[in-house]
């Protein structure tokens, strides 16, 4: 199969069980509804491990993020042009999954009426507003994303681990980093749901809050080229 189709079916999984654990947290009349950060941040972890999984059963490589194949470029282990393909895919599936997340809890929009309840279901936003610090923040936590995933799941395990190694990475980076921003790590884990967000007619949904919208897009891509380049460097050296 095409390897931009199985990043396309990876990454809307991703987003389907990623969103929609944060769906089940804070819409009203959920059965999940105040299961709290922990469950969030392991449901993204196993939202990590299926959608990995997909894509490669698929015949995709599993970045399911714009900024593996960035890496990949920046290692010399993926073309540009491919790598543009994957990053589109990746977009694409993002908002097949938002779509689908608003379709499997459609009872509950009417029964929420907080506006960024809503909007917290498809994209993040910052716990305190202070731009820099937000961008500064998803630099640090993509870095740990990308480095780390060099280091551990390309160096020391075999291929069938990949999967479940990376959701583990996901889950600790959620716990230890992700509390001022939602750790986004992922421009189109944000921006594919926050355009689904934008598109659906979703009661009482208020703004998409686009004047954020460039820091988890902005802030994953740098972080991951820094992490790339020292990884390169450190980790990929003959």
């Amino acid at each position: 199969m095409s390897p931009f189709l199985g990043e396309f079916l990876g990454t809307a999984v991703l987003v389907l069980l990623g969103d929609g654990v944060v769906a089940g947290v804070l819409l009203a009349k959920s059965k999940a509804k105040d299961a709290g950060w922990v469950a969030v941040t392991a449901g993204w972890g196993l939202a990590v491990m299926a959608g990995v999984y997909t894509a490669r059963a698929a015949g995709g490589p599993g970045f399911l993020n714009p900024v593996g194949p960035l890496a990949a470029v920046l290692t010399n282990d993926l073309p540009v042009d491919r790598a543009g393909g994957f990053a589109a895919a990746e977009m694409a599936g993002a908002f097949v999954g938002a779509v689908l997340v608003w379709l499997h809890y459609l009872p509950h929009w009417t029964e929420t009426p907080d506006p960024a309840a809503k909007l917290g279901v498809f994209c993040n936003a910052p716990a305190v507003r202070n731009l820099p610090a937000n961008l500064l923040s998803e630099v640090i936590a993509t870095f740990v994303l990308v480095f780390v995933g060099v280091a551990v799941v390309e160096k020391e395990i075999g291929r069938g681990f990949v999967a479940p190694v990376a959701g583990m990475v996901v889950w600790g980076i959620g716990l230890g980093l992700g509390g001022p921003t939602g750790y986004a790590i992922n421009p189109a884990r944000d921006l594919g749901p926050r355009v689904a967000h934008a598109v659906l007619p979703i009661p009482g949904k208020g703004p998409s809050d686009w004047g954020y919208a460039w820091v988890p897009v902005v802030g994953p891509l740098l972080g991951g080229a820094a992490a790339a380049l020292l990884a390169k460097a450190v980790l990929l050296a003959p």
